[in-house]
């Protein structure tokens, strides 16, 4: 069965099935909320726009916010997917690391200190801070005896996420006005996000994306083990370093315009893995198919379940995703003792 469900016919299948899916989750994410607004004048809103209340909404609030959440979601999966490749670390992901706190941690400095508010600020920001954050936790999970483990790169990731964390709600708490500004940001949510404000960081994403499925065939034989890949002519360095542009892209990139979503990174992957295998030239398209799904679901979700309130989609992924990682750290743990 396993060799059915990894051979090529149905791996097209999946992510056929997987854009299908994504596509009728926008449809439903466009259409509901605390207003229901119905199918047709959905597509009236799109074919005979008339400036009324609900085509507002659609045009201004819910097609945003929807094309927000798919980015979003697939830029976390797959920056996922190659920490957890380049680490071989089950655990890795933008959160776990430390990484979207590195990036949360500036974009808030500049706010707080700068009065920054520009979208080309905020995305530098939360790119340099991504990138900080991950070369810090590389540094300390490679120090002392035996090098880089999987172990002390997930002790380093939580050191880092705790201090940076500490750190910004430090500068929050100094600065009330801030606070105001950026507490629902930090929760993570793709809520009264314009696309004036996404559009500028979108390049950074698909760069990203185009990045990691280039380098999908290296990362695969990296897998393999550093010797082996020299061996067969990998240049290990740089491709170690290209992937982490990838992620400081990804990462950096959809802290900035969504908050610090947590756990798409960290379980997206798992489930594609355990859908096609561990060929990245598949695992790759498959996190940016269903990373965008299990946001939709999420924010979704957050929308549906109180009545007239709605939940950020930092919560919502934040409950999917904890159950899923405390069962991974379980496992992971049982299998080296």
């Amino acid at each position: 069965m396993k060799e059915l469900a990894y051979s090529p016919g149905w791996k097209w299948t999946g992510l056929i099935g997987g854009v299908l899916l994504v596509g009728l989750l926008m449809v439903v994410s466009v259409s509901v909320g605390i207003m229901r607004i119905p199918f047709d004048v959905v597509i009236d809103s799109f074919t005979n726009f008339n400036g009324s209340n609900q085509h507002l909404i659609i045009q201004t609030t819910r097609v945003p916010r929807t094309l927000i959440a798919v980015m979003t979601g697939g830029s976390l999966a797959i920056a996922g997917a190659m920490m957890q490749a380049l680490t071989r670390n089950p655990l890795a992901s933008p959160a776990t690391l430390g990484v979207n706190a590195g990036a949360s941690l500036f974009i808030v400095i500049g706010v707080s200190f700068w009065g920054m508010t520009g979208i080309s600020s905020l995305v530098s920001l939360g790119f340099v801070g991504a990138a900080i954050a991950s070369f810090a936790v590389y540094f300390l999970g490679s120090a002392g005896r035996g090098g880089l483990t999987p172990i002390k790169l997930t002790l380093a990731g939580s050191a880092i996420w705790a201090l940076f964390s500490s750190l910004t709600q430090g500068l929050l708490i100094m600065n009330e006005k801030g606070l105001e500004e950026l507490l629902f940001w930090l929760t993570g949510s793709v809520e009264g996000r314009s696309l004036e404000l996404a559009m500028p960081v979108f390049p950074f994403m698909v760069a990203g994306f185009i990045l990691a499925f280039l380098l999908s065939r290296a990362v695969n034989i990296l897998m393999m083990g550093d010797d082996v890949a020299v061996g067969l002519g990998v240049k290990t360095g740089f491709i170690k370093l290209m992937g982490s542009v990838v992620i400081v892209l990804l990462a950096g990139g959809a802290v900035a315009v969504a908050g610090p979503i947590v756990f798409v990174g960290l379980v997206v992957p798992h489930m594609v893995r355990w859908a096609v295998g561990t060929d990245h030239r598949w695992v790759f398209p498959y996190c940016l198919v269903y990373g965008a799904a299990m946001l939709l679901v999420a924010d979704i979700s957050g929308r549906l379940i109180m009545n007239q309130q709605e939940i950020p989609v930092g919560v919502m992924t934040a409950l999917i995703g904890t159950p899923f990682f405390i069962y991974l750290a379980m496992r992971n743990g049982g299998e080296r003792a």
